[in-house]
């Protein structure tokens, strides 16, 4: 499974302006009706399985759609003039920018999800179950449907019928606004809780100042502390799980949660069931950073889950050289029995670029990492777009300042997306590197069986720092379609020996393969003719327990040997 994160607002905008601060009509916007058939069949090519159509629903933003019935969004409860994502202002419709015709939105959405399916990939949506935007208010969900606070009782902290938290007898107070806005032009009284779980009526601007706290029946504020009331079941409960619902009727096949961890397990048992139930093949992937809740919201309906503070974290000092390749083997040992549902990735909406000077500085020094997260087990991967053209993220697009990240919250138009998908002809030398080596290492992992099937050993225990293994530096596994005692249907084995040099030279290193490797993977000791998939180039390598294979690992590269 590999999924290709797409933040739409951008994806395919052909305005090259790129003026910061800019707005709609200054920078324009990417539209539904560029993911034609051989736009998809682009991404395709990269191995990808399932495509996450990243801000797709209205969310709140400074531009003007009240000529569509669209309510005009407060800019001092805006974060940037196109908004973020995340600050969702209505759950049943489609974000206007992202339409040719924004009276025609939710038509537009549910042909591009046709085509998206006749391209044979499915189609991942964000589902944001912690908050909304301070302004929310449905215009286009099902006439029987309640909106989010409509019975609110607001002279009540917190009740397990309402929707939101309140701060009794207080006004909001926004943050200092910026660019001539008015703080204090926008009410709300009284002031509804924070995203963030901030239960002040006065959120700092680093705080989530532009949403509000969604109630599932959690009382933050008692005596008690954070105590559960989910008896009877909070009214939150059944509106959000109708929007689940809402949305697989879409023909969505899966959801990226927003702050899981955020929103009680108990939540999750029961939504996950009822689109389930429905939708067997549905998939929930939960951002969630705590190790120690991992198997509970698993249990809790999940399929899967960000990889960050573990693989993700330790992968990138890797790279930076800030740690030894060696700590690779603890963070898959940690989550070794729930691994298949972790979800790697080196990039997302919210990390900075691999090619950007905050993470590698060039996009190059990221590829062992892509050959590691991608091959050392069978669970999915997460590529976002623009990273197999090494978008360095730098820059300086508006409330998004020069941080290595692409904005969410500006109108704007990366380079290296625009290259790739709208002026081909463009692409410059790195760029099409970047990109070829993407193709060819995401086919690996999407196409060989040893590696979407097979079992992995971990060689670094066999292999410890010396002069003929960099161990700080270079990371060395197996891969094989067969493990000890089964059979597999032709009669033959498809085993990979993978090495990923992080360094920046070339590294000479003699791979070490126990005796207990060659049996767990049912190998026999002998000559092997081998082709290193990355290269092209061939071998004949000698298996055995007592020789280890020698090797030249290119620079910030790897070696991928099939035998």
């Amino acid at each position: 499974m590999i999924i290709y994160q797409i933040f739409t607002r951008l994806f395919g905008n052909d305005n090259t302006t790129n003026k910061p601060h800019g707005t709609l009509e200054d920078n324009g916007c990417g539209k539904m009706d560029f993911y034609t058939p051989a736009v998809l069949s682009r991404i395709k090519k990269l191995g990808v399985t399932h495509v996450w159509l990243t801000g797709v629903i209205r969310h709140a933003t400074t531009t003007d759609y009240s000529s569509y019935g669209v309510p005009r969004q407060h800019p001092s409860v805006v974060k940037g003039l196109a908004g973020s994502p995340y600050a969702i202002c209505d759950y049943y419709d489609i974000d206007p920018d992202l339409a040719t015709k924004p009276e025609n939105r939710m038509a537009e959405f549910e042909a591009l999800v046709g085509r998206i399916h006749k391209a044979g990939l499915k189609v991942i949506i964000d589902f944001v179950p912690n908050h909304v935007a301070r302004q929310y208010q449905s215009i286009t969900k099902p006439e029987e449907v309640k909106d989010l606070g409509e019975n609110d009782k607001k002279d009540y902290h917190f009740s397990v019928q309402n929707n939101f938290y309140y701060c009794w007898g207080q006004s909001f107070v926004a943050p200092t606004a910026t660019d001539g806005d008015c703080a204090d032009a926008y009410e709300e009284t009284p002031a509804k809780a924070t995203g963030n779980d901030c239960f002040s009526n006065a959120p700092g601007r680093n705080d989530w100042y532009e949403t509000v706290k969604l109630n599932y029946g959690v009382d933050y504020c008692d005596a008690g502390g954070r105590s559960q009331h989910f008896n009877p079941i909070p009214d939150t409960w059944n509106k959000m799980t109708s929007i689940l619902l809402f949305w697989t009727g879409k023909g969505v096949d899966g959801f990226r949660c927003d702050m899981a961890e955020m929103v009680p397990s108990a939540f999750w048992y029961w939504a996950t069931d009822k689109v389930k139930c429905l939708n067997p093949e549905v998939k929930f992937i939960g951002e969630v950073y705590n190790p120690a809740q991992y198997r509970e919201y698993l249990g809790a309906g999940f399929d899967y889950l960000y990889d960050k503070v573990g693989l993700y974290d330790c992968l990138k000092a890797v790279v930076r050289g800030e740690c030894s390749a060696q700590a690779i083997t603890q963070q898959w040992q940690n989550v070794n029995d729930i691994q298949q549902h972790m979800l790697n990735f080196l990039e997302n909406h919210d990390e900075q670029r691999v090619a950007s000077p905050f993470f590698a500085g060039n996009a190059q020094k990221g590829i062992p990492a892509l050959v590691v997260s991608t091959m050392l087990n069978t669970n999915p991967f997460m590529l976002y777009a623009g990273e197999e053209f090494g978008e360095k993220g730098m820059d300086a697009e508006g409330f998004s300042g020069e941080d290595g990240r692409t904005t969410i919250f500006d109108y704007w138009n990366p380079v290296s997306l625009y290259h790739g998908y709208v002026k081909r002809a463009k692409l410059t030398a790195e760029e099409k590197r970047i990109e070829k080596q993407h193709i060819n290492i995401l086919g690996i992992a999407a196409n060989e069986k040893a590696v979407t099937e097979g079992k992995t050993f971990d060689l670094m225990y066999a292999n410890p720092q010396s002069e003929e293994f960099n161990a700080h530096r270079v990371f060395a596994f197996m891969r094989s379609s067969e493990a000890c005692g089964e059979s597999v249907s032709n009669g033959r084995k498809e085993s990979l020996l993978i090495v990923a040099n992080f360094s920046d030279e070339a590294e000479s290193v003699a791979v070490n393969i126990p005796q207990h490797a060659l049996d767990y993977m049912g190998i026999k000791a002998d000559d092997y003719g081998a082709t290193d998939l990355v290269s092209g180039d061939d071998y004949v390598i000698k298996l055995s327990s007592e020789e280890p294979v020698r090797l030249i690992v290119p620079a910030n590269n790897a070696v991928v040997l099939k035998f």
